[in-house]
């Protein structure tokens, strides 16, 4: 079984994120980091989050920019640019921007 691969992400869009959750900086895991192939990675969070009176446990994040790839967070000092998208009418909506790293040594 594929170990869990924890995150850390910093919403940075929309602007006022903050206001509605209490704090702009959440954490989850994944496995899909264990597949090179996924461009995308589904990540379960550890707390539910509020966007557009939804409750949402479950995110899938891309990379931000054309021609990079998520796995570049091993190698990312502060964070990696990724796009964010939440579950809605059963298809992934992109809806938001962030930037993914690995959680700090003190919060693992």
């Amino acid at each position: 079984m594929t170990q869990h691969l924890r995150l850390r992400l910093h919403v940075t869009e929309p602007w006022d994120f903050e206001r509605t959750n209490g704090t702009n900086e959440l954490t989850g895991w994944t496995i899909d980091y264990a597949d090179e192939e996924n461009e995308e990675w589904e990540v379960t969070l550890d707390q539910t989050i509020e966007f557009h009176e939804r409750h949402i446990r479950t995110l899938l994040v891309g990379p931000r920019y054309v021609g990079e790839h998520l796995r570049r967070i091993f190698d990312a000092v502060v964070g990696f640019p990724v796009r964010v998208a939440h579950r809605q009418d059963g298809d992934w909506h992109y809806a938001m921007t962030a930037t993914l790293s690995l959680p700090r040594e003190e919060e693992k």
